[in-house]
């Protein structure tokens, strides 16, 4: 019965093209714009020393994660419970618990998955170097993906209704996206908003380091840790079926 609440889910999940479109091709597709502009693949002391291409790409993962954690699996799960799904559910051998398994994990492959197409394309298309720490690398996108989701589930259990989540997920994702660099790069950025965002969810310093730099900040990865735990608890708490 849950392999065929998994399936179901995921048909569902595919059928709708803005998931698609944001969570997988939308960061690649940023990259493979930017990286057209000759300009911006020549190296440069503002990135540096490194070409536009390489100091960006690892903000755009802060797309993928954030669309699916934020927006995506909130206003999906607040819809369920809007429409008594979670509650008809609560009657049946399959718990409502396995709705949110569920999406969690198709959510989780899914910013995997967008990730390594950006990754992907950066490396072999625009010869940008495979990340130098590809351990604290994973680390950084379990961790960071894991606190960003985490507080995905705090919106969906506090918000009484789909539309609710939908504002509240879009100020988190925005304010994800600002600390993040993907509205304005970081170099333009003041130091203390840079500071700041270092430990903001889904902790885009932590990629940089591991891609390009001498590797994620333990301190990075351990704040990143304690969002999702926290956050999880909460979720826990506060998460209402109907």
């Amino acid at each position: 019965m849950t392999t065929v609440l998994a399936r179901t889910e995921l048909r569902l999940f595919l059928r709708d093209p803005a998931t698609t479109l944001f969570g997988i091709l939308l960061p690649a597709a940023i990259l493979t714009g930017l990286g057209s502009i000759p300009a911006l693949r020549e190296p440069a002391e503002v990135f540096g020393g490194l070409r536009f291409t390489e100091y960006f790409a690892p903000s755009l993962l802060a797309v993928s994660i954030a669309v699916l954690g934020l927006q995506t699996l909130p206003v999906g799960l607040a819809t369920y419970r809007e429409k008594g799904v979670l509650r008809r559910l609560s009657t049946t051998p399959v718990r409502p618990q396995a709705v949110i398994v569920a999406q969690l994990l198709i959510n989780l492959v899914t910013a995997a998955a967008g990730s390594l197409l950006m990754v992907a394309v950066a490396v072999g298309v625009f010869d940008v170097p495979a990340p130098r720490h590809p351990l604290g690398f994973a680390a950084a996108f379990l961790l960071g993906t894991s606190a960003v989701f985490a507080l995905g589930l705090v919106v969906a259990g506090v918000a009484p209704r789909a539309r609710t989540a939908t504002a509240i997920g879009t100020v988190l994702f925005m304010l994800t996206q600002f600390f993040a660099g993907v509205y304005l790069p970081k170099f333009l950025l003041p130091e203390p908003v840079v500071a700041i965002g270092a430990y903001v969810p889904p902790g885009i310093t932590a990629f940089q380091d591991a891609w390009t730099g001498a590797g994620p900040q333990p301190v990075q990865l351990l704040v990143m840790a304690l969002v999702a735990v926290a956050a999880t608890a909460v979720a826990a708490r506060f998460f209402r079926w109907e």
